[in-house]
């Protein structure tokens, strides 16, 4: 489990829920669910951080909740 900040929503135009994370840049995922979104966003999240330690690119620290409601 990662402890980045996830952005979940619905998309009408996708027609499904989307997960971002916006401490790294361009990593979101969707899913028919919340729960799916959440779990395909989690496996991107790791596929970025090992892509960005393979590059030997900055990897930020997981600053917590960056956005209230």
């Amino acid at each position: 489990m990662t402890k980045y900040e996830i952005i979940l929503y619905w998309s009408t135009e996708d027609e499904a829920f989307i997960a971002e994370v916006p401490e790294l840049p361009g990593c979101a995922a969707d899913g028919a669910t919340r729960q799916e979104a959440l779990a395909n966003v989690e496996m991107i999240i790791g596929e970025w951080l090992d892509t960005a330690r393979e590059l030997g690119r900055p990897i930020p620290a997981p600053k917590g909740r960056l956005l209230f409601a």
